[in-house]
């Protein structure tokens, strides 16, 4: 029997030629435009490796490896998906036709249930047509469309897997943005995930097609059509990478007031996966070496200091809890103990320091304000404050700890009227999860500031731990610094994103609870942006730049600024209590 005869794929584009006269026409000529398109040699990989007949999966496995193609990062996007239930996968689309082979095969070797909405051009391969859900792009109103749209909707509310590729086209070069990437992602995806509470998990698979292919495609734009069949020969040797980061649930979708808005989070959440644009924190030259903490200091020698401290510093009390404030020759053994708390916790959080306590100069000089607990007899929690009037009396600006940081102009804000400089912030880790831990503190530097309302600025920085990803942090950089006049860090932090992202966030600036999203989608842990940022930011804190503290295990820090009078009425409420009237009447006879 000839060769032909058994073939289940008619790899000609004579095949797809209608019967009207254009088509006797496409028939005619199709010979030529097989060999032109890369469909003759595409047919010949088909025979030479005996592909005719096959099941989908070995279709697929033994395709990509007669083309050579290489995949990375599969395991890691199987890892995310639920193993049943309903479920989106979402990616960009680089090169056309080879990825929603890849895709399909992957995904439901995990899962049977998985279904493809993919370009009809997939037709072609009769083998692996039950992957797919057919769509034609070029003509949005076509019967297809329409028939594919309800076929989805339906496979997701049967608890099924669907994979979606939201431009529907190729991706090309834009000239308004000077580089290749997707159109515009059609809404598909994510109003059938807002409709049914289904989550979604982006996946963004790297490279792209020839330089000849987007060439081509800007002379004219049905050129790249023809052309994916032979884009697809080209890919011999070459390693395609599946990367994404966390699966987006309905709750974050739902953190976007529009399907639009929906839809742009989903495509930036692709776009940060490519690694192109991944900065991996710099690590020392030499791993940090952990010695011992030192020993807790004994529960009856603490009391016995704050038992002689002034009246005036016991600032407040709450049940079993008081809030203090004191320095270094007042309480020296209670300042020993914050600092060993400081590093057992620091350590927790990648930032502590190695040795065996948390402590510098700056610790004599300071403030310490402090929660005790008179019933366990220990520290839950501290603030070190400086008083930026006493501290730079002798010496000046190098007397401040964050002078190590960064470089303060005369107009800063620090140099121009007493502040005080929030810095080692920490809680214990079994009060970490409790209201009360950061609430005191806060009611504490409420209290204190009444007794000393020459006090209207707070300024410092919030602790970008080393545990979030880097994107998340150049996320939290580009989003909230918006006042860097007047200073400068020292060692700039250099993280980098997608200019999709940045494109985005440019032309339509994020909330704090959408910047929390896309933090969450790209964390491995789900976790959000640090919670005293939101705090500071409910104060309506003004953000100024991100530096290296390159003495505290390299870590990031976000400076910021809080004018406290002018914060929300009802924070002031809550934190300066009583003495808010006061506190605000001195400010107005400044």
């Amino acid at each position: 029997m000839n060769n032909s005869n058994k073939l289940l794929s008619n790899l000609r584009l004579s095949s797809l030629a209608p019967n009207t006269f254009s088509g006797i026409l496409l028939k005619a000529v199709s010979p030529l435009l097989d060999r032109l398109f890369g469909i003759k040699q595409l047919r010949e990989l088909y025979l030479t490796n005996e592909l005719s007949g096959l099941d989908k999966q070995n279709f697929s496995i033994k395709l990509l490896e007669s083309l050579g193609v290489q995949v990375s990062g599969a395991q890691d996007i199987i890892s995310k998906l639920p193993k049943t239930g309903r479920c989106i996968v979402v990616c960009n689309h680089p090169y056309g036709m080879v990825e929603g082979v890849i895709i399909a095969q992957l995904l439901t070797s995990y899962r049977e249930d998985t279904k493809v909405m993919a370009n009809i051009g997939l037709q072609i391969f009769k083998e692996i047509e039950d992957y797919f859900i057919f769509a034609n792009p070029l003509k949005p109103k076509a019967a297809i469309n329409t028939s594919a749209i309800k076929k989805c909707f339906n496979h997701v509310k049967n608890e099924g897997l669907l994979v979606i590729f939201p431009a529907g086209r190729v991706s090309f070069y834009q000239a308004d943005k000077q580089r290749i990437t997707d159109g515009d992602w059609n809404r598909l995806a994510v109003q059938i995930a807002n409709k049914t509470q289904t989550p979604i998990l982006p996946v963004y698979i790297s490279g792209t097609n020839s330089q000849l292919f987007h060439q081509m495609g800007r002379i004219y734009y049905r050129f790249r059509l023809l052309m994916l069949a032979r884009e697809m020969l080209k890919l011999q040797q070459h390693e395609i990478t599946l990367k994404t980061n966390s699966l987006i649930q309905p709750k974050q979708l739902n953190e976007f007031d529009s399907i639009d808005k929906m839809n742009d989070f989903l495509r930036l959440q692709c776009y940060l996966n490519d690694e192109k644009y991944f900065t991996a924190w710099q690590t020392d030259d030499e791993p940090t070496v952990f010695e011992d903490i030192i020993p807790s200091a004994s529960g009856s020698i603490l009391t016995a200091e704050l038992s002689c401290l002034p009246t005036e510093q016991c600032l407040l009390q709450f049940k079993t809890f008081t809030v203090y404030y004191g320095y270094q020759h007042q309480i020296p053994v209670c300042v020993q103990e914050i600092t060993r708390l400081r590093e057992v916790t620091f350590r927790t959080l990648n930032e502590g320091s190695g040795e065996p306590c948390d402590t510098d100069k700056f610790d004599a000089t300071y403030m310490h304000l402090f929660i005790f607990d008179h019933k366990e007899q220990e520290i839950i929690g501290a603030y070190r404050i400086g008083q930026t009037d006493l501290l730079q009396q002798k010496e000046g600006v190098s007397q401040l700890y964050l002078a190590q940081i960064f470089n303060f102009q005369p107009e800063f804000i620090n140099q121009q009227e007493p502040c005080l400089e929030m810095g080692r912030s920490f809680i214990i880790e079994k009060y970490q999860n409790s209201y009360y831990g950061l609430l005191l503190l806060w009611k504490g530097i409420g209290a204190f500031v009444c007794q000393h309302p020459r006090y209207r600025t707070l300024y410092g920085t919030v602790s970008l731990s080393k545990l979030y990803d880097p994107r998340s942090v150049a996320l939290i950089d580009k989003v909230m610094v918006s006042n860097n006049q007047g200073v400068q860090a020292k060692a700039m932090f250099n993280g980098q994103l997608h200019p999709e992202v940045n494109d985005f966030i440019d032309e339509k600036p994020l909330t704090l609870t959408q910047l929390s999203a896309l933090v969450m989608g790209i964390e491995k842990d789900n976790k959000d942006i640090p919670i005293l940022l939101k705090q500071y930011h409910k104060l309506g804190a003004k953000f100024h730049c991100t530096g290296i503290d390159v003495n505290f295990n390299q870590t990031p820090g976000l400076l910021l600024s809080v004018d406290l009078p002018s914060a929300p009425e009802k924070l002031l409420k809550l934190y300066l209590g009583k003495g808010k009237e006061k506190y605000l009447h001195e400010g107005n006879k400044r």
